[in-house]
């Protein structure tokens, strides 16, 4: 089960003076299970890319599949198979529409015909799923809530409908550190529990190094690199450097502590592994 672009091309306002070139021959296959991170500089096509894998853009040039199906073709279950990819916005609670919580995380589980034991079975499911309650927020109006929860009933929004494939775009952008925590925390619960893709689209090398299992590099509309996060961010610096990226600060304060004199194993990428190793060697427990 896969989402696969092959030799797409994508170009904004084709054929007028202010046309303008965001993918450039983009091959790519994204497999059920994988936890990918999508980063690049401001334009280099990130979200451009990802709106294909569902059929919102329609490729200029090239091809779209999901799970064998062309989305420009006519088979009777391309609506069926964009169902299978979810998609949660930059700033997703700007998505928030219905006049309660319940009646907006119904929304989509609604429009794939479910019945309303269904829906109201996953709408509780969902709610569950991203830690709000479902007797104290499940009638109350969206716009009433935090940032941190009215991003949490958008990803309910999306959970609800069972996506094999979640597109996630910058979900932490504009949140405090204790919310970016809870939002990760329910993701990567979704994540193992249900084994979908997960296509995380950052700007933070840090949520890229310690979350995904494979990290995709954009610049000027094309894949530069692909490859795990030890690879990218250890073994590819200058070409990261070269299109405007850097590697996570903690490999930067990996490095200088190395520097300093403390004897730390070398290719330590996140936070956590970080802390334990430095209390492993300071003796600490």
């Amino acid at each position: 089960m896969s989402i696969r672009l092959e030799h797409v091309d994508f170009i904004y306002m084709q054929g007028t003076p202010y046309e303008k070139q965001a993918l450039s021959d983009v091959s790519l296959t994204i497999n059920k299970g994988e936890f990918v991170a999508v980063i690049g500089h401001t334009g280099s096509g990130k979200s451009t890319m990802v709106q294909h894998l569902n059929g919102l853009l329609q490729p200029s040039k090239g091809k779209v599949f999901i799970e064998d199906v062309d989305l420009a073709g006519k088979a009777p279950n391309i609506k069926a198979c964009k169902q299978k990819v979810g998609m949660v916005f930059q700033y997703p609670e700007h998505q928030i529409f219905a006049e309660t919580v319940f009646e907006d995380i119904a929304f989509g589980p609604r429009n794939k015909g479910m019945s309303e034991a269904e829906v109201e079975q996953q709408v509780h499911e969902a709610m569950d799923f991203v830690g709000l309650d479902y007797e104290t927020y499940a009638k109350r109006s969206p716009f009433q809530l935090s940032g941190g929860q009215m991003r949490r009933v958008a990803i309910a929004g999306v959970v609800a409908m069972k996506p094999d494939y979640l597109i996630l775009d910058e979900p932490s952008a504009g949140l405090d550190p204790g919310a970016k925590e809870a939002i990760f925390e329910r993701i990567m619960k979704l994540y193992q529990a249900r084994k979908i893709a997960i296509i995380l689209v950052t700007h933070s090398m840090e949520e890229a190094a310690r979350y995904a299992n494979r990290i995709l590099v954009l610049s000027k509309s094309r894949i530069l690199m692909d490859g795990t996060p030890r690879e990218i961010f250890l073994h590819h610096r200058d070409e990261l450097r070269q299109a405007s990226l850097d590697i996570p600060q903690t490999v930067q304060l990996v490095e200088l502590l190395r520097q300093g004199g403390l004897k730390l194993p070398e290719g330590l990428l996140t936070e956590p592994a970080v802390v334990a190793a430095i209390k492993k060697v300071r003796g600490l427990h």
